[in-house]
């Protein structure tokens, strides 16, 4: 990855704020309300080379830094969160490829996602098996021609349905708990891979999630991502990453939602004076404000912490993604007050916001299971 200079960072804020306002917020109401794909704005991303930018320059990607590729998330959910979250899941696909893959898988699957060519998922979690990881029960045993067969259903999969190619973990050794965990790339054309219908969603609507069903869907041998058994290992590397964007994405809301209420104060008046010359207002803005920088800061750091492949880099992106994700429920539920029956109502953004933020609570782990990998980080190091 090539780390970014503080003037990098700056003018790739720039261009991502400029594509965010000017080619993806236009159309972000209209994705909500019809809760359909953000054709426009994912467009706009690719013909920016925004929508893949941790991808390396040797797959034809920008080969962006951690740092870099929080501030894109951030700027382009500050506008419209569902488009961050489809181009979001291009991160999450890559991340095992770049962990584990051979050279010739990296250059397979990573090239078209980079060109804007292909879209891509992961698919991690089951009906049973959400935050329980290891007691997932979709199976890939091998055939006597060296492939592998693969059977079980996969639940809450972003991009479902549209991306091209999906890493998918399923159990290859059911004896070895989660040590039996392996790691596959299948392919939207792959015979015995179909798709539940999407999800009627709180949030995202835009965003499309859902089932996937394997019914024997063979694969060759080069399907398998790392060594049998390394699944585990790849998915737990994958989200010490992405938390990190999950919480730049949090921010993003926040910010945004932030942006909205200020404006609205500051133009509405009552009782013969604009909303911002009340105290009491006031204050909820400096919380708000507050809590959106130190995100912010929790949220860089993080990232940081990633570049340098820090022992404590998986705790930094939990507590990153604990606060960030929290601070955009709470400030978007202060926006929709400032705002009051006009929050409430579709005419501003920030009841969509306040819908979108929930989710950044719930999932690559929902803040409770954060509590738990800080708690272990901090115990592990105690002993030691």
């Amino acid at each position: 990855m090539t780390t970014a200079t503080r003037e990098d960072l700056e003018q790739i804020r720039e261009l991502a704020r400029s594509v965010a306002t000017g080619r993806i917020a236009p159309h972000a109401a209209d994705v909500d309300a019809q809760a359909r794909f953000p054709t426009e704005g994912y467009r706009a991303l690719v013909e920016s080379q925004l929508h893949a930018v941790v991808i390396p320059e040797s797959f034809g990607g920008v080969g962006a830094d951690a740092l870099t590729g929080a501030v894109v998330a951030e700027e382009i959910a500050r506008t419209c969160a569902t488009t961050q979250q489809v181009s979001g899941a291009n991160e999450l696909f890559s991340w095992p490829l770049l962990l584990a893959a051979s050279e010739e898988q990296k250059q397979r699957w990573l090239t078209p996602i980079a060109a804007g060519e292909a879209l891509g998922a992961f698919a991690l979690s089951e009906p049973e098996a959400g935050s329980d990881v290891a007691s997932m029960t979709t199976r890939a045993t091998p055939t006597e021609d060296g492939w592998w067969r693969l059977r079980g259903t996969k639940r809450w999969i972003t991009n479902g349905g549209v991306a091209d190619c999906y890493v998918l973990f399923a159990v290859t050794d059911p004896d070895a708990g989660g040590r039996g965990i392996s790691a596959f790339v299948v392919e939207k054309e792959d015979a015995g891979l179909s798709f539940g219908a999407p999800e009627k969603k709180m949030g995202l609507k835009g965003s499309p999630t859902t089932e996937i069903f394997l019914d024997d869907v063979v694969l060759p041998a080069d399907r398998l991502i790392g060594g049998p058994g390394e699944g585990l290992k790849i998915a737990l590397g994958t989200l010490d990453r992405t938390r990190t964007g999950v919480a730049a994405q949090a921010i993003g809301i926040a910010q945004g939602a932030l942006d909205v209420a200020v404006d609205y104060v500051s133009t509405r008046r009552q009782f013969g004076r604009a909303l911002a010359e009340f105290q009491g207002l006031q204050f909820m803005l400096a919380d708000m404000a507050v809590a959106v920088r130190a995100a912010r800061l929790l949220t860089h750091t993080a990232a940081e912490e990633i570049e340098t492949l820090s022992p404590t880099m998986g705790a930094a992106g939990a507590a990153a993604k604990l606060f960030a994700s929290d601070t955009a429920m709470r400030v978007t539920t202060d926006a929709v007050q400032l705002l009051g029956g006009a929050g409430y109502v579709k005419d501003f953004p920030v009841e969509r916001m306040m819908r979108d933020a929930k989710i950044t609570q719930i999932y690559e782990g929902t803040n409770q299971i954060q509590r738990i990998v800080i708690a272990r980080d901090l115990l592990r190091r105690a002993a030691h």
